[in-house]
């Protein structure tokens, strides 16, 4: 998996529009191959982007979990020390 696009359910506050938005970005430039089309493949691109991003609102919008949500910042700090731990920084 792409290592920018994070996991979007179960946060409080929930996942922003922008937030879905970044992720479809995300995945359509890593099975495109392209961080940024030409022009002549600018339309296809930004209809997937708006068709993923569709399609993962949908899929948060349905998932259901038992488990409380999850702190964003306490998330954050979780994956700084990981990546702290990783790469010696």
């Amino acid at each position: 998996m792409c290592r920018n696009i994070r996991v979007l359910h179960n946060f409080e506050p929930p996942a922003t529009s922008d937030e879905v938005q970044a992720a479809a970005l995300q995945y359509v430039r890593k099975v495109s191959g392209a961080a940024k089309p030409s022009a002549a493949n600018q339309a296809a691109f930004d209809k997937a982007v708006a068709a993923v991003a569709a399609a993962t609102q949908e899929l948060l919008d349905a998932l259901v979990t038992s488990a409380p949500p999850k702190d964003r910042e306490v998330e954050a700090a979780k994956a700084k020390a990981r990546a702290a731990e990783r790469y010696g920084s």
